[in-house]
């Protein structure tokens, strides 16, 4: 006669079960793949154990991801894009990425606290991610208790993760530190402290959301502009202390995702503000990601600034009204995209301009040339050592007048300071 296996035989036999169905995701083996997600749905196995095994084969799968350097972040995006691309109905999209969500704090958890990096710890922020369960024997119940979901419903939608996170995603390049390792110390040639570097974001931050906040096109002007003279000014600074100093960290990346929609006009955006701020991007647009290279300081810039010109392109590309063409149609998509390309391409010239200023007053007296010339070839090279094999793309504008509105626009908010306007009290 049978008899019921101990609450530990069942977690090793759960066990047991969910590692045949990872090893058929890892090998692509579809058949092997469904009849292992058979075996769970038909198992006898105390539901509690066999849950337990699932929430650990997710994470798992979440650490999968992790060691092919996807960040949290980037992975909600990607879901959301990839349920978009099969047409998910909404509701399981959402319940999908809060699932996902669930994951990735627990994963987190999983690690020594003290291998978390501020950044990391922002983007599960963002997500709201966090642990809200006690044990995994209960979080998959749970779960389907807070979003109205039977228990195969959760299952099913456990394993559809697990075959996305191992067979959608194809490997990145590092960016930035994930749990697991100790956070590499930061190198601060110039002897400011990491305080110090605060100090400065908050106090650019500021001037940027000062420029996002005002309906008068005069202040955003000078705001945007003395927040990008400050960053121009922080990175030369850095740039000739490292350089006298002998010590740098070096070139490092980072990725910023690209929401839709039009996301190739603000990948533009982003590649003349990276290039502007001695950086160099790089647009994947199939994963609507772009990835920056450059100097870390250079890199908190083009991320701040980036984020702001987004919120006032959009903004006053919103407040455009585009007239229907001469056969009555509505053009407001091809309107936007060629609004925002010109948005993009006149800030780019505008933010270089300023960059060129500032290099300008300061190379009075000092080896600047030199040392900045240093530092852009070690970017370039880092950038074509990380990317060897990129293909160029080029986009068509087909809306003269967002095109011409886009520029207008751009030249409103163009980045010079006006003398009459009182300083933004930020010293």
């Amino acid at each position: 006669m049978p008899t019921t296996p101990t609450a530990a035989e069942a977690l090793r036999y759960a066990d047991r079960m969910l590692s045949e169905v990872t090893a058929a995701l890892l090998y692509r083996d579809q058949l092997r793949y469904r009849a292992g997600c058979e075996q769970v749905y038909g198992s006898t196995l105390d539901s509690q154990a066999v849950d337990a095994a699932v929430s650990r084969a997710l994470e798992q799968a979440v650490q999968h991801a992790w060691d092919r350097n996807w960040r949290p972040i980037e992975l909600d995006h990607t879901l959301g894009r990839f349920a978009a691309r099969v047409k998910a109905p909404k509701a399981a999209a959402v319940w999908m990425a809060r699932l996902l969500a669930d994951v990735l704090a627990a994963r987190t958890q999983a690690h020594d606290p003290a291998t978390v990096d501020e950044r990391w710890a922002a983007e599960l922020a963002a997500l709201d991610a966090t642990v809200w369960w006690t044990a995994d024997t209960e979080h998959l119940a749970r779960f389907g208790e807070r979003h109205g979901l039977d228990r195969l419903k959760v299952l099913g939608g456990a394993f559809e993760l697990m075959r996305w996170l191992y067979q959608e995603l194809p490997p990145l390049e590092p960016a930035g530190h994930a749990p697991g390792s100790p956070i590499p110390p930061r190198r601060n040639a110039s002897g400011s402290t990491n305080s110090a570097d605060q100090r400065m974001l908050d106090r650019i931050r500021a001037l940027l959301a000062k420029a996002e906040s005002t309906g008068f096109p005069e202040e955003a002007e000078a705001f945007t502009a003395k927040a990008q003279q400050l960053m121009a000014r922080h990175s030369i600074d850095h740039a000739l202390v490292d350089a006298a100093a002998g010590a740098s960290d070096g070139p490092a990346n980072r990725r910023i995702v690209i929401a839709n929609p039009y996301e190739g006009p603000k990948a533009m955006l982003l590649q003349v503000v990276a290039d502007a701020n001695r950086c160099r991007a790089l647009n994947f647009k199939d994963l609507g990601l772009s990835t920056i290279v450059g100097f870390e300081p250079d890199l908190d810039a083009v991320e701040l600034l980036y984020t702001s010109l987004l919120v006032q392109a959009v903004h006053a590309m919103t407040a455009a009204n585009p007239r229907a063409d001469r056969y009555g149609r509505n053009d407001v998509r091809s309107f936007r995209q060629a609004f925002l390309s010109a948005y993009a391409a006149r800030i780019g010239e505008r933010l270089t301009e300023v960059r060129a200023e500032v290099d300008a007053e300061l190379s009075g007296g000092t080896d600047l040339v030199p040392v900045l010339a240093a530092r852009n070839e070690a970017v370039d090279t880092a950038f074509e050592e990380l990317f060897p094999h990129r293909v160029s793309r080029t986009a068509r504008v087909v809306n003269a007048a967002g095109w011409a509105s886009g520029r207008a626009a751009a030249d409103r908010a163009e980045l010079a300071v006006r003398p009459r306007l009182p300083e933004p009290g930020l010293r």
